[in-house]
């Protein structure tokens, strides 16, 4: 995902390689100061495409920086919602949105004076907003007056909305019109936001206030509504205001308060339920893995009668290939369903046309969807957008390794034409240049300049700081494609295609030879970041060569040499493995993707040590991401922190505007329990594998419970005595066999 924060006015040209200037260009991107902390100073709700993104008091303020507001397919539908109390500002005892789908947030009264008269004692009131989202936003606030007399005060609302697309509040500044805004409207108890779009297409935000405001009136661009409230001694007062994105006059569906937090409740209950029960001796490591499993369920989204993972909040709640393939891949031991839902959704959207403004070509897996007005407008190729590279490999390895887990036969014949272009993808429009590597080069004058999951402009960087210009062969691709037709020929084979299944396996091996001679440098005893279009290496040590690990594409002899590398101090920060060594000329801790750590990057190189024997290093890295995560609000892993090395006492640097939470930073600690346990699946064949469990220090039982493989369940229990993990079965339903391998 590219980097992005809010716009900075003063900081507005594109890099000028990224541009085509031979086309307009509608939309010129900023290069925004960041604010500090920002995890800690926001509160994010999300259920379906709609989030709410505040301040923790629960208010949506003018602060540009933040890019709070209230968000539905990328338009910013609130972007002023404040709350007052006789005209001052509550004072904040607490507030948080531990559960993805509510927030609460409880305050108390400053004094409250009429002139000079002191009418309400300060700390007197208790108010407390709690908020929900299904379909529609709930915001419910309750005052209570803990005084032994009345009290009389005024509750006052004023709210705003810019519509502004998403890729504005990220810091794309536009240089054609922005639509037409409509006078606000109000009547009653509800009030109306409007907009007319570029796109032709009506957004309006619909507010209806419970009670009826006693006055309710457009003051501006801006709605104001206030209630006179008397309260009798230590009595409760109720007031209720719901939010409607309105596009082209649909509205999203309506249930009450109490209705609307049950059904969210319970389908939170019944995502667990369906999922397998992980229990450690370790509380916090259970908090841990719990929080993933239900931000996992909060980032889940409905897409055209199916559903995917989003990628993360605030600044990807929209459908991006690459981030719901890895995260479905990462929750496979869980739950494959997600699997299932992401690539039937991707295979409908997969390209057919060759179109340079969407980087799209036939058979390639989709890198973005976006809905806002810039996307519908044509300002933006993001239509889909097709610009990643690992996409299409990724769609095959899940495709492949969900059939290693469920045996689905049917679904796999279903697929099969889609894999089948995919493969065919790989072989033609990935190899431009027919040397056997799959490779990128950004075709759009609006795209991406990078293609793979490091797609920020300054990523794939040669050691004197040199750009590397395309095409470009990233190293971690190659591992991908390679794992992608190793497991990919299975089904074939399973499915009686032994012709594909042994071509695919042919393919593999070459292209495995090929790699280890052309991306090792024998000097660094490590593998390049990439070949450039001259297919010189891009020689800077990067974390990119891990991945290669967990695909298997690497010589044994080689990967001593990388395990060795990637934890030595240039690159393991004591918080995890850094995306770029200390030693390189580009690095910077605190950049998006040259220094910094991601909890993604790591589970992936933890489970690839531990795929080549290095069990010790694999516990090392899930040690410090686990002892990272402790210093996280609720234990939410964010999307990434900063690479600074990791002293006593310390925590980890925030990143300042990561995702939180984000998908794969939620999927990262169940793939590297996964390696720990060293847990597979070959549903064909009715067979669950076990490779050298080896439990770190701070777990000494795991029991994982209604492990599916196949049509078959398995309940397991690890324990670990000294330096030896053993395990035992204590359930299974249907007829699969545990083996252990050697």
């Amino acid at each position: 995902m590219t980097p992005i924060a809010p716009m900075d006015p003063e900081r507005t040209e594109p890099d000028p390689a990224s541009r085509d200037d031979s086309q307009p260009s509608p939309v010129r991107e900023g290069m925004p100061a960041l604010p500090a902390d920002l995890a800690s100073k926001v509160l994010a709700v999300k259920e379906g495409e709609t989030f709410l993104y505040t301040d923790v008091e629960g208010n949506i303020d003018d602060r540009r920086e933040y890019g709070l507001g209230l968000y539905y397919r990328d338009t910013r539908f609130l972007s002023h919602f404040r709350m007052r109390v006789s005209g001052r500002d509550p004072v904040l005892l607490s507030s948080s949105a531990e559960r993805a789908y509510m927030s609460y947030v409880d305050m108390t009264n400053p004094e409250l004076e009429d002139g000079e008269r002191l009418v309400v004692p300060q700390q007197t009131l208790n108010i407390r907003r709690v908020r929900a989202i299904n379909g529609r936003v709930f915001e419910r606030i309750r005052i209570k007056n803990y005084n032994p007399h009345p009290v009389a005060l005024l509750l006052s609302f004023s709210l705003g909305a810019d519509f502004a697309d998403i890729f504005e509040v990220r810091g794309l500044r536009r240089e054609v019109h922005r639509g037409q805004p409509e006078r606000p409207q109000v009547e009653g108890h509800r009030a109306e936001l409007a907009h007319v779009g570029e796109d032709g297409v009506t957004r309006k935000t619909v507010t209806e206030f419970d009670p009826p405001p006693d006055r309710l009136d457009v003051v501006g661009e801006r709605i104001e509504a206030e209630f006179a409230l008397a309260l009798r001694p230590h009595e409760t007062r109720l007031v209720t205001l719901t939010f409607d994105p309105v596009i082209d006059g649909v509205r999203p569906m309506t249930l009450p308060f109490d209705a609307a937090v049950h059904q969210l409740r319970r389908s939170y209950e019944d995502w667990e339920r369906d999922c397998t029960s992980i229990v450690t001796d370790n509380e916090v490591f259970n908090q841990l893995l719990t929080r993933g499993l239900r931000d996992l369920r909060a980032l889940y989204m409905p897409v055209d009668g199916g559903g995917v993972i989003a990628a993360g909040i605030p600044w990807y709640v929209a459908v991006f290939g690459r981030d719901a393939l890895i995260a479905s891949h990462q929750l496979l031991t869980v739950n494959p369903d997600p699997a299932r839902e992401t690539l039937r959704v991707l295979a409908g959207l997969q390209g057919q046309n060759d179109d340079p403004w969407r980087d799209e070509e036939p058979g390639k897996i989709l890198h973005e969807i976006r809905r806002g007005e810039l996307a519908g407008a044509g300002e933006v190729p993001y239509t889909p957008y097709y610009g990643s590279v690992d996409s299409t490999p990724w769609f095959v390895l899940l495709f492949a390794q969900y059939f290693r887990w469920t045996g689905d036969v049917e679904f796999a014949k279903e697929l099969l034409p889609n894999v089948r272009a995919a493969l065919a993808w790989i072989d033609d429009y990935g190899d431009m240049d027919g040397d056997g590597f799959v490779e990128y080069l950004c075709r759009s004058p609006r795209g991406s300049r990078n293609h793979g999951w490091k797609d920020s402009e300054d990523s794939v960087v040669h050691e004197d700081g040199r750009l590397a210009t395309g095409p470009i062969a990233l190293v971690e691709v190659q591992g991908y494609v390679y794992l992608a037709k190793q497991r990919a020929s299975d089904v074939f084979e399973a499915l009686g295609d032994h012709r594909t299944a042994g071509r695919l396996r042919e393919e593999a091996a070459e292209l495995k030879e090929r790699f280890n001679r052309a991306f090792w440098m024998e000097d660094e005893r490590y593998f390049a970041a990439a070949l450039d279009g001259d297919k010189h290496q891009v020689k800077t040590v990067v974390s990119n060569p891990g991945h290669g690990l967990y695909c298997d594409i690497i010589d044994p002899d080689k990967a001593t040499h990388v395990a060795r590398r990637l934890l030595q101090p240039d690159m393991f920060s004591g918080w995890g493995i850094r995306t770029m060594s200390k030693s390189a000329l580009p690095y910077n801790p605190m950049s998006y993707h040259n220094g910094s750590v991601w909890p993604h990057d790591n589970a992936l190189i933890a489970a690839g040590l531990k795929r080549y024997g290095h069990v010790r290093a694999t516990n090392r890295v899930a040690t410090a991401i686990f002892d990272a995560a402790i210093h996280a609000d609720y234990m939410r892993l964010p999307e990434l922190f900063c690479g600074f090395t990791r002293r006593t006492p310390n925590q980890p640097v925030g990143y300042p505007v990561a995702c939180s939470p984000q998908a794969w930073a939620a999927g990262a600690p169940l793939l590297m329990l996964q390696a720990i346990l060293g847990v597979s699946a070959r549903a064909g064949v009715n067979m669950l594998t076990v490779n050298k469990p080896h439990l770190p220090v701070w777990l000494n039982e795991v029991e994982l419970r209604n492990l599916r493989v196949g049509q078959s369940s398995i309940s397991l229990v690890f324990r670990r005595e000294g330096e030896i993990t053993g395990f035992s079965l204590i359930d299974r339903r249907g007829d699969v066999r545990v083996v252990m391998e050697e």
